[in-house]
């Protein structure tokens, strides 16, 4: 087994998340955490899952999505849990007609793997963007939330009129800023640059799931009106998130990252805490015992 040193938890990636889970497989606080956080897993997916179904329910009862999202090839399925994710990647790639103009999206429950395999096909592909539904989200809370507050009204769903939201909508365009160079409109403010401060101020994060429960249609269209523009100008598009959302998305370069052993995805979120927490107590002048103690002690503070 390689070595866990400092400069390897720092990484603070598979490879790193691999070494830890191997060190730590027999440890039963590691176990305990492990199938806690398998647990909490699955429910919080499920959860989201229902939101966002009943999300797509309210935008087809107001015609906003049809009925049945467009008919694409099946999902390809990835098994990857015996795979790093360069290895996914490279099983993503091996699939893709070229390497320009591609729309691929990636699903898969959390844990899986999505996030780091978006990372490494960015890595791979020219010109490549992951696209994110969440800037969205927010630039429409935003905008609820400063049309509402200035009506006295919180945002709530009952205050979230087909009226209101129209305006809303309105507001958030998606151009292009420069020649070959995409950005998301609020306004005449790029989101690439209030996306950390405006966007993220507490009143936003905390507002944003009462908004984009009432507006997933809205900003499903937002986003593939936004990727066909990419698309059409070279780009490589990555989207990554639930089935339910993604469906709606004209492709077939789809692709489900699966680890059929709950037991097996729990363990993987509970090494990443644990060498998440571990990093905060160990330097570059620890030696590989040090690392391996400071990741044991983190499971009890976890």
């Amino acid at each position: 087994m390689s070595k866990i040193t400092a400069a390897i938890l720092k990484r603070q990636d598979d490879v790193c998340s691999n070494l830890v889970l191997k060190l730590l497989t027999g440890n039963t606080g590691f176990q305990a955490l492990a199938t806690s956080e398998g647990e909490a897993i699955m429910r919080r997916d499920k959860e989201d899952e229902e939101k966002l179904q009943e999300g797509i329910h309210i935008a087809v009862k107001k015609g906003i999505l049809p009925p049945q999202p467009p008919k694409t090839k099946p999902v390809q399925e990835i098994n990857v849990a015996s795979l790093s994710a360069q290895e996914v990647a490279e099983k993503i790639l091996q699939s893709l007609p070229s390497k320009e103009g591609n729309v691929i999206t990636i699903e898969g429950f959390s844990g899986t793997g999505k996030g780091t395999t978006v990372g490494k096909l960015r890595e791979a592909l020219p010109r490549c963007v992951a696209w994110s539904n969440g800037n969205v989200f927010r630039c429409y809370t935003y905008l609820c939330q400063e049309i509402l507050s200035q009506q006295n009204k919180p945002i709530a769903a009952e205050h979230l009129s087909p009226e209101l939201l129209t305006q809303v909508s309105s507001r958030v365009k998606f151009v292009e800023v420069s020649p070959g160079q995409f950005d998301t409109l609020l306004d005449d403010k790029k989101v690439s640059e209030i996306q950390n401060t405006l966007l993220k101020a507490p009143v936003i994060s905390q507002n944003v799931p009462t908004v984009a429960q009432a507006t997933q249609g809205e900003v499903i269209n937002f986003g593939t009106d936004a990727i066909k523009k990419l698309s059409a100008s070279g780009y490589n598009v990555i989207l990554e998130g639930r089935l339910q959302t993604l469906q709606y998305i004209p492709t077939d370069l789809r692709f489900r990252l699966v680890i059929p052993d709950v037991r097996l995805l729990g363990e993987r979120r509970a090494a990443q805490r644990v060498m998440a927490a571990a990093l905060a107590k160990v330097d570059d002048s620890c030696n590989e015992e040090q690392v391996k103690q400071a990741l044991i002690s983190a499971i009890s503070h976890l």
